[in-house]
């Protein structure tokens, strides 16, 4: 199993970016795959999580309405459209691949991740 992550940078308040994720060693078209993020000093937060065909997305409460989960099954690419981003969403933004049980995810694998900064 393979992740890597692309696309974090450093961007003002109230700006946008377009995170990708490049998976490859397993069958991607197959998989749930979501996006955590760990802001500095603080412990892993699920962000959004998007089924194996794209037909169902869901998100945490701090990303519900500004930022989107999707996924190019032919292209083997997860991707997290990030707008209106706010200083709380500066961190690293990992890409995981992992299991929905009893309503909450739980990552099994994840890749390097990409670093978001978000400036006021």
């Amino acid at each position: 199993v393979q992740l890597v992550e692309s696309g974090g940078g450093l961007v003002q308040v109230g700006g946008s970016l377009r995170l990708s994720c490049a998976a490859s060693g397993f069958m991607f078209s197959e998989s749930f795959m979501s996006w955590v993020r760990q802001a500095p000093g603080k412990g892993l937060e699920w962000v959004a999580t998007i089924n194996s065909d794209g037909g169902d997305e869901q998100y945490s409460d701090s990303a519900n309405g500004r930022f989107t989960i999707s996924r190019d099954n032919a292209k083997n690419t997860l991707y997290l459209q990030l707008d209106s981003l706010q200083t709380d969403d500066t961190g690293t933004y990992y890409c995981a691949k992992g299991i929905t049980s009893y309503g909450m995810w739980h990552t099994l694998r994840r890749g390097q991740g990409t670093q978001v900064t978000v400036s006021s």
